[in-house]
This record gives C-alpha cells, structure tokens and sequence, in this order.
C-alpha cells in the first residue's frame, strides 16, 4: 500500500536544506573575513617578537594583542588551513592594513624585520662596541669580551692579541636573536673572504700585515696614497727606524682608558708597547680593523725612498712626503702655518639603522 505524499514534509527538508545553505554561506562569509580582509588595530608602526619555540596560538596572541589581526582566532584559522606551514621566529615589523593571510604569509617566508650595522673602515673594537650598544639588545661590555679573544682567528694569526684588525668593516645585518658570538662571526668570516680575494702571497706574516693596514688605514684619508703611506713604514722598518704613528699612541691610551681626544706628552711618553714613539716595530697587533684597499697596499706597497709625511695644510687630507728630516720640518711648518683652527678631518662612525 503506497503511503500518500505529505508536501509540508518535502517543504520542511527544502527549508533546512536552504537553512544550512545559508548558514555554510554565512560562514564561509565569516571566515573570509576573518582570514582575508585587511586589518589595523595599531597606530603608526608595530613590532612582534616572536621567541624560537612559540606556538601557533600563542603567536595569535601576540598578534591580536599587538592589533596586527583582528584576533587571535583569525590566526588560529589559517593555520587549521595550512597545517604544514612553518612559522618562523623573529622580529617583525608591522606598519599597514593586513590581512591575517598575508601576516601567516610573512612569518612562513621569515620576513623578519633587520638593524643594519655599518662598520666604517678604521673603526676600532672600542667604536664598534658603542655601536652595538646602540642596538639595544646586545652589550658592549659583552663585545669587548669577546673581541679581547683572539681564539678564532689564531687558526691564520698565531700572535694575534685581541681579533683587533680581524672584524672587517662592512655593513651587517642582524636581528634581536643574533647573539654577540654570531655577530662576531660574521665580521670574522668576512675578513677571511677578503683576505682569500687579496692573494696574498705563500708564507705571508697574517698578523704583520695587518697590523701595517691597520697604520695605513688610520693615518690615509686619500684612498690613493695608501700604498705610498705603507711604504713608508715599510722603509722605516727596514732600516730600524721608530714608526712615530700617532694612531698606534692614542690606541695605547685607548687600551689604558686615559685618551681625552688629543695627544698629550704623557702619552708620547707611555711605555705602552702599542705606543710606536717608545717601541721599535710594529705594535704587537692591528690598532683598528682595515679596508681591503688598505690590506692590498699593505701587500703591495709602492717603491719609494720616502721616510717621512705630514698633512698638507689644504684640508684635502693629501699628504707631504719625504726622504730628509729637512724636509719634512719643511713640510711640517707648511702645515703648522696653513692649518688655522680647521682641525682633523671628522671620522666616520659605525652606525645602526633599522630596517
């Protein structure tokens, strides 16, 4: 016996069936909007630092609280629909509307947010551990530690006091999880790659040379006379002449902590063996971290008979060379009479920008 047909049965499936359509429409509606649509609940800029082995939620949390999602839940969604991904730790900066997509996007692609760090050639470890301070997240106190160890360069220079003249100058990238030793082994690798480009020759005293770029480096404002500068050291130091470098006297009261910005006698007087007016030679290391031009003049010195320079009083930063002592005083006199109240040539500074 057929049963007869009920329309208010068939109405009432039609309805729910219209009713969950509705509802999974709503919803997928919801989530797109959590998921995809663009959100600011900060003013200006803002920062999220994300600790190696932070969760997924608590990542959300982060970024809601920080107003970089519209909550933490919208962050939990993208990673239901992207279990796979992998979240990267790090600083991230975030400064526009976003969606919580695209924000999930930036920490699976590692988009941290960088300080750069620029190190000027003849920067010394003393100037580049002020810049360092300046980071904020790394201590001066614990970069002159490290500085002070000359252990991982003794593999290329045995005598190597300090890793004085090994941090090579150039500008770095880093991040508020780099730690002092990985930021002191970046500066170290690039000096290697450098060294390694300058061929320097079977047998080469590492540690010498250096230490003469370093010379160059601090007394050459003039990229092209370097090599002539190197020269003379060179001469002098053939001949068992006294270096008489300015830069190695006040590197000596640097290492005391008694430089108060200018050469006194009591400092030409200090028996401080990096002071080259009262020791013979080299001094015992590099007094400030060189270039590679000045490292390549310091291997390739030019061929002169010069044993003396001083300053020409043009503000050029050009220098007077010489053979003779008479000379020289000449030369010096020339300066004395032409410097006025100009003074030296400003120095460039390690600095620290953020990215």
């Amino acid at each position: 016996m057929t049963m007869p047909h009920d329309p208010r049965r068939g109405g009432c499936l039609l309805r729910l069936v219209l009713a969950a359509f509705v509802l999974l429409v709503l919803g997928a509606c919801v989530v797109g909007w959590l998921v995809f649509a663009p959100y600011q609940g900060f003013s200006g800029g803002t920062f999220v630092d994300i600790a190696h082995g932070t969760g997924s939620r608590a990542i959300g949390g982060q970024l809601g609280a920080a107003g970089v999602v519209r909550s933490s839940a919208a962050f939990t969604l993208v990673r239901i629909l992207r279990p796979d991904a992998r979240l990267e730790a790090g600083e991230y900066r975030f400064d526009h509307p976003d969606s919580a997509w695209h924000v999930f996007d930036r920490i699976v692609g590692g988009d941290v947010f960088y300080y750069e760090l620029t190190i000027p050639e003849g920067s010394n470890m003393f100037d580049i551990a002020a810049a360092v301070d300046q980071l904020g997240f790394l201590k001066s106190g614990d970069f002159l530690k490290a500085a002070h160890n000359p252990a991982p360069i003794r593999d290329l220079a045995p005598p190597a006091p300090t890793l004085e003249g090994y941090l090579f100058p150039s500008t770095y990238r880093v991040t508020r999880q780099t730690t002092t030793a990985e930021l002191i082994r970046m500066m170290l690798a690039e000096f290697r790659r450098q060294w390694e480009k300058l061929n320097p020759p079977p047998g080469t005293d590492v540690n010498a040379t250096v230490t003469l770029a370093s010379l160059v480096e601090k007394e050459t404002a003039v990229p092209q006379e370097r090599p002539t500068v190197a020269s003379v050291y060179y001469n002098r130091l053939r001949i068992g002449m006294a270096l008489d470098c300015d830069p190695t006297t006040i590197y000596a009261a640097l290492l005391q902590n008694r430089y108060r910005g200018t050469i006194y006698k009591s400092d030409l007087a200090s028996t401080n063996p990096y002071n080259t007016y009262n020791h013979p030679g080299l001094p015992p290391g590099p007094i400030a971290n060189p270039g590679a031009a000045s490292l390549n003049a310091a291997l390739h010195p030019a061929s002169t008979a010069w044993l003396y320079f001083v300053r020409k009083p043009d503000n050029s930063g050009s220098h007077a060379f010489s053979a003779t002592l008479a000379e020289h005083d000449i030369a010096v006199n020339a300066y004395r009479r032409g410097q006025r109240d100009s003074g030296p040539p400003q120095q460039r500074k390690p600095t620290v920008t953020r990215r």
